[in-house]
């Protein structure tokens, strides 16, 4: 049994309470590490110190080219600890080693990526209409970013926000789900280790309303970075607007997967495969409805059962392991329910369907891979996002009726399509009303592209150029140079 401690300020810290959260391994059942139970006290005393810490000439005098060292230091570290942030990770969220380890090996890229641009963020000189006047622009970092991440990609959803949030120059508190906290407090030290002065990266760890909702309304916090549910960012939402803070937002998603008769079928199979089953379904931009045109709609339905059959689950951390088990046991629960509302919609069950119960899954909380056919678009299946192994299969004739019941939807974060037609890849592009559309693949990440949904899915943009300039205040400056100031009764 390990004991983590919050980090912050640089140190490790109990919470005020002295209580705990067990954290449970998903895929023994058992619990394996103690989490400090914080609460508003303990996030307000990180908010307190990342504040000092924005104001201490130690951060607030480094100059751009500085941070960005300091970022690319960070990013070695990561890369050098690769596999044992992973198997963190593994432990907490039962997630496949051989996709933690590969994600943690290109995590380090965020922070290469924002550390090259925190010296190229320029103002402007402006050409203003008044004469002998002066007038630039500079971009100034925001202060105290608090940053509340989910449990099923830890590391890679907080390092979207916190490469750039740290290199405009801001300090952050960050809250990870209860359920996995364990990696961010474990990454959390490396920056220390870079060499970033204390306070600037913080962790507090506990439950959303005990330490969530505190620092969101902390009025020393200036901006709130948010992945989750649809549910928790509406909270966040409407507790942040009190305070009239800068919001993100990245929520749900209940994306459509279109193959049409012209794909290449070997490819579009791995693509719904990978869409749905990867990652056990626990990723927003799960392709959940998978949109067959139905002149191959049975023979590709065939196809991808076969494939999902064949599907290895177990242990996450062996490397051929391919399918694992559901993080929480809530969630393990709510992916069943939504099985029971399928057969209850009247959809056939092709696959699935019931907990795995194969020697090698173990007293985890696994799930058959779940395939269901004779779906409607207007059924809660096909509405509501499950967050979990189950695919719902909708044929359509035309592209017309692909596009009418890929944006059918309160969602609008992700998609794909599969062709070989390029007039239709566009106009299927330009149709889908979604944040990201991946064209004969799926799943592909990059920091050097925005990510972030249309719609109920989200507010606001992740990753590229632009979103480091979201982490900074705007300021123009004037200046006169005439000898005389005119009449005070009239505006200049």
């Amino acid at each position: 049994m390990e004991h983590f401690q919050m980090y912050i300020g640089g140190e490790g810290r109990d919470a005020a309470s002295g209580e705990w959260i067990e954290s449970q391994n998903p895929f023994t059942g058992e619990t394996w590490a103690m989490i400090p139970r914080g609460g508003a006290e303990d996030a307000a005393y990180a908010v307190g110190v990342a504040e000092e810490a924005f104001r201490n000439p130690a951060w607030r005098d480094l100059t751009p080219t500085a941070r960005g060292a300091l970022l690319r230091r960070v990013g070695d570290l990561i890369a050098d600890n690769a596999e044992r942030l992973a198997e963190a990770e593994v432990r907490d969220n039962g997630k496949l080693k051989l996709e933690m380890y590969g994600q943690l090996q290109y995590v380090p890229q965020w922070y290469y990526y924002y550390g090259g641009l925190a010296d190229k963020v320029e103002g402007k000189t402006l050409p203003i209409d008044k004469p002998n006047t002066f007038a630039y622009t500079r971009h100034e970092p925001l202060g105290v970013c608090a940053m509340i991440t989910p449990w099923n990609s830890p590391i890679l959803l907080l390092s979207f926000k916190l490469s750039a949030a740290l290199a405009a120059g801001n300090t952050v508190v960050v809250k990870p789900s209860e359920f996995t906290s364990t990696s961010t407090l474990e990454l959390a030290k490396l920056f220390t280790e870079a060499g970033f002065p204390p306070g600037v990266v913080n962790v507090v760890t506990g439950y959303g309303p005990e330490v969530g909702e505190p620092l969101v309304t902390d009025d020393r916090v200036k901006r709130v970075a948010f992945t989750g549910s649809e549910a928790g960012g509406q909270r966040v939402y409407q507790s942040a607007a009190a305070g009239l803070k800068k919001v993100s937002l990245e929520l749900g998603g209940k994306s459509p997967n279109i193959v049409f008769d012209d794909a290449n079928l070997d490819n579009a199979v791995k693509g719904a495969i990978s869409g749905i089953f990867a990652a056990t379904g626990q990723t927003c931009i799960a392709g959940s409805r998978l949109l067959v045109q139905r002149s191959i709609h049975d023979a590709f339905v065939g196809r991808v059962v076969e494939f999902a059959k064949s599907a290895k689950m177990g242990n996450p951390m062996d490397m051929s392991t391919e399918v694992g088990p559901v993080t929480t046991p809530p969630q393990f629960e709510k992916v069943l329910k939504y099985i029971d509302i399928a057969k209850d919609e009247g959809c056939e069950l092709r696959l699935g369907g019931a907990p795995a119960t194969r020697p090698e899954c173990g007293k985890g909380w696994f799930i058959e891979p779940t395939i269901f056919t004779g779906v409607e678009n207007k059924m809660r299946i096909a509405q509501e996002e499950v967050f979990g192994p189950v695919l719902s299969v909708i044929p359509f004739d035309t592209d017309e009726q692909a596009l009418e019941i890929a944006n059918d939807v309160l969602y609008g974060l992700a998609s794909g399509v599969w062709t070989q037609n390029l007039n239709r890849a566009h106009r299927m592009a330009h149709g889908i009303e979604a944040g990201t559309v991946w064209v004969n693949t799926y799943r592909a990440m990059s920091m050097t592209t925005p990510f972030g949904g249309y719609k109920r899915s989200g507010l606001g943009k992740e990753n590229g150029t632009d979103q480091i300039k979201e982490y900074m205040d705007v300021k123009t400056v004037w200046i006169d140079m005439n000898d005389e100031f005119p009449s005070p009764f009239s505006m200049r």
